[in-house]
């Protein structure tokens, strides 16, 4: 048995067959995590849910800021963007039920020596608070109160942790950590307008991963969200969005050796629209 760590697929299903064929992925024995943005940009979001939604047990998946997106916009909370393709998941007849499973994935996953995430975790947060806290946001996701959570989400306020906060505030940068993070100052303050990499990062911001003191420095974290910054591979973080749906890779990693897999993209070069 092994486990696969797959990174974004943005709708990318063709791809994402291509390369579990090259990692010999057997579905009667071997686990897939996926880090996030199921959907979008993409031609095939429908495609890759269904399939994802059909492993049931044997995958995991946490949510991306892509994948909560598609829950805003079919919530009628917000019209979406012109560059969106998920709009086949909002026509197709099981729409409500993928929807609902979408609804009741995680949004962060720990276990065997790895947690998982789709952007990062404030350097404040240690493995065991940021699972507490992605619990929250979860049962709000989950919970009869689940429209006026979406509805709340979109914003870049407040930007710094805090214990103190509470109600929409808190889950909002709950979220914002989980699936839209990339730089944060010394104090842990986010920033959201940078989503280019490394060489260009405004003054005092560096990447979460990379923050003084990070709480969560001593467990392996798996995310994504970051294609300008590509495939990174550290002891302590590793970065499996390397570009997929920009022509680039899709990445794979089998925790148990760490054995990278990789499947060329350029097919899909120039077809996504930019952020």
């Amino acid at each position: 048995m092994a486990t696969y760590a797959i990174g974004d697929i943005q709708g990318c299903y063709d791809q994402l067959m291509r390369l579990l064929e090259r990692c010999d992925y057997d579905e009667r024995r071997d686990h897939l995590w996926f880090v996030g943005d199921l959907v979008n940009r993409g031609p095939q979001s429908l495609a890759t849910v269904r399939f994802v939604k059909g492993l049931g047990g044997r995958a995991v998946t946490v949510l991306g800021n892509h994948d909560l997106s598609l829950l805003v916009v079919a919530e009628g909370a917000h019209k979406g963007h012109a560059s969106d393709t998920f709009g086949d998941i909002l026509d197709a007849p099981d729409r409500e039920e993928l929807l609902a499973w979408l609804r009741g994935q995680k949004m962060m996953h720990a276990d065997g020596g790895y947690a998982m995430v789709h952007a990062g975790l404030l350097p404040q947060w240690s493995i065991a608070l940021a699972l507490e806290l992605a619990r929250e946001a979860e049962a709000a996701l989950r919970g009869p109160g689940y429209s006026d959570f979406i509805r709340s989400l979109y914003g870049n306020r407040p930007a710094r942790w805090s214990a103190d906060l509470s109600g929409h505030d808190r889950l909002r940068i709950i979220v914002n950590a989980m699936t839209r993070m990339r730089l944060v100052a010394a104090d842990g303050t986010m920033e959201f307008g940078h989503k280019l990499g490394l060489a260009n990062a405004p003054a005092g911001y560096v990447p979460w991963f990379d923050a003084p003191q990070r709480a969560s420095r001593a467990t392996p974290v798996l995310f994504g969200h970051w294609a300008a910054l590509g495939l990174v591979v550290r002891r302590d973080v590793v970065c499996l969005d390397s570009g997929c749906v920009w022509g680039r890779q899709l990445t794979a990693l089998r925790l148990e050796d760490r054995q990278l897999f990789q499947c060329d993209c350029g097919e899909l070069q120039g077809k996504a629209a930019e952020d």
